[in-house]
């Protein structure tokens, strides 16, 4: 029989290790997008390649790596001391830029757990700087990792390492930031080791089971309380990049009971740009949107997934098949899946879904021969009933930070000319959604940027009379002051002296 107060023990534990691990990653990391704005996330998995815990990082990172650490256990075979590495998003990653690197756990010989971690890099490669091109296939977004080993008794394999890095612009910070994912998976194997040490392997891996199962029932109560039917919904991608406009997103939830199904299938087929989505980032945006439903502390694992089946139809923007251009939809496509269904749950239960938020990441790139960066930038949320929804944050399936103005201008030869939150942009109602951000870059070096963003045409939508948020504008401020407006996604050329300013969406108001 399980003891309630060794399973609250254990759920933190475990945690903690993952906690730990995002903190070495962190602190050992070289680029600003990982040691300043934590883009990565650590989870731990069981012997089958189940996540069991997870640190409170990146949802899009963490409902979709048990696809890539699963991809790792069928397809290599790891000893102690070996690592393995992926990025392929048709191989449970979701785009090229995020690197997951999977450890095997050994206590006494015998395979228990395994420690992940997944980080984005700001450079893997591709035919733009950041490696988040305007893509028509994913041949040109960067190096394609299949699951294979990185690490072989303890060492780091010099010829992937060297692989690595000569497919990329910043050989020498993706070293850095790669050798620390290494440090990372060291530090979550040590304390997994101390664990088995003081637990025993029974004890822990009967705990990690029932942690699943708890969470399994703990999901089927939140399902339960929502009225049975069927509800859809649907909304609209801006477009894809490659002159595809209006790209629908539509979801058919249907109740039964303590059981879900999400079906997906009637989206949109996939398109020529790089807003295809693969299936685990719909996984991903699932677990994340009835996960959040629920109002106690259910441990995140792969437990809550267990009521709930989704559906996606192979060859759609949702399940895009091999070799479609991905690039942006682990981004900006898992926004608006999380938007659709949510916008179906508030038919079903409409007092507790908040109206949209901002709806996009507001992904920018910009680099040259010497170096890249990486960011995506806050907007607003969406307000709810019975309040106001949070201005200049990050929103659903990013849980980032900003990179701070000191260290941006450090780093890069760029000044940060205005950077504060977007005043009236959040939607009105009775509770008001949240306000965006505006930043204003001056380019003091030529460089080649890019973006790619949402919600330019398509306002995040308000909730039961409240209304909706401002849409986001992109701009070029030449130097004379003139003002050019860009579109929602571009690539072009900015000479020193020319800045863009992003004004990011409002959140969507609630009530009227």
């Amino acid at each position: 029989m399980v003891n309630p107060i060794k399973l609250e023990v254990i759920k933190n534990a475990l945690i903690s290790v993952a906690e730990e691990m995002g903190a070495v990653l962190q602190r050992t990391a070289f680029s600003p997008n990982i040691k300043e704005r934590r883009d990565f996330s650590c989870a731990i998995f069981d012997r089958h390649g189940r996540m069991v815990a997870q640190a409170a990082h990146i949802p899009v990172h963490l409902g979709s790596m048990p696809m890539s650490v699963r991809s790792v256990v069928e397809n290599v075979k790891l000893k102690e001391g070996d690592m393995a590495v992926v990025n392929d998003p048709f191989k449970g990653g979701t785009h090229l830029p995020d690197i997951t690197v999977v450890a095997p756990v050994y206590f006494k010989g015998e395979l228990l757990f395994y420690v992940a971690n997944r980080a984005h890099h700001s450079d893997v490669g591709g035919i733009t700087p950041g490696s988040m091109p305007l893509s028509t296939s994913i041949f040109q977004e960067g190096l394609v990792i299949p699951p294979v080993k990185c690490v072989e008794n303890g060492e780091v394999l010099t010829d992937f390492l060297n692989l690595l890095k000569a497919n990329t612009r910043t050989p020498d910070e993706r070293e850095g930031d790669f050798k620390a994912q290494i440090m990372a998976n060291r530090i979550g194997m040590r304390r997994l080791r101390e664990l088995l040490e003081k637990y025993g392997s029974e004890f822990l891996e009967a705990y990690s089971e029932a942690l699943l199962d708890y969470s399994e029932r703990m999901m089927r109560k939140v399902i339960s309380e929502i009225p049975d039917g069927v509800y859809t919904s649907g909304d609209f991608l801006d477009d894809d990049g490659a002159g595809n406009r209006n790209v629908r997103i539509r979801v058919v939830l249907t109740v039964k009971g303590d059981e879900a199904t999400v079906d997906f299938s009637p989206s949109d087929p996939q398109v020529r740009g790089c807003l295809n989505a693969v299936r685990s980032i719909v996984v991903s945006s699932t677990l994340y949107v009835f996960r959040c439903l629920a109002g106690e502390e259910i441990p995140t694992n792969e437990g809550i997934l267990r009521p709930i089946k989704v559906i996606t139809k192979p060859g759609t923007v949702v399940d895009a098949e091999f070799p479609a251009a991905v690039s942006g939809g682990n981004v900006e496509t898992s926004q608006r899946i999380t938007d659709v269904l949510l916008g179906a749950l508030s038919k079903a239960v409409p007092e507790r879904i908040p109206a949209a938020s901002q709806g996009t990441m507001n992904n920018l790139t910009f680099g040259n021969e010497k170096f890249t960066y990486y960011e995506t930038i806050g907007g607003g949320a969406g307000a709810g009933n019975g309040f106001d929804g949070a201005s200049a944050v990050h929103t659903h399936m990013t849980n980032t930070l900003n990179t701070p103005v000191e260290a941006l201008e450090f780093q890069f030869p760029v000044m940060v000319t205005r950077y504060g939150v977007r005043r009236g942009s959040g939607g009105s109602g009775r509770w008001r959604g949240g306000d965006g951000i505006v930043r204003e870059i001056l380019f003091l070096e030529e460089v080649d940027v890019t973006v790619i963003s949402e919600r330019r045409v398509h306002s995040p939508y308000g909730l039961n009379g409240g209304k909706p948020g401002k849409r986001g504008r992109n701009v070029l401020i030449e130097p004379e002051g003139e003002e050019v407006e860009l579109p929602a996604k571009f690539t072009r050329r900015f000479h020193p002296g020319e800045k863009l300013r992003i004004e990011t969406p409002g959140g969507g108001g609630w009530g009227s």
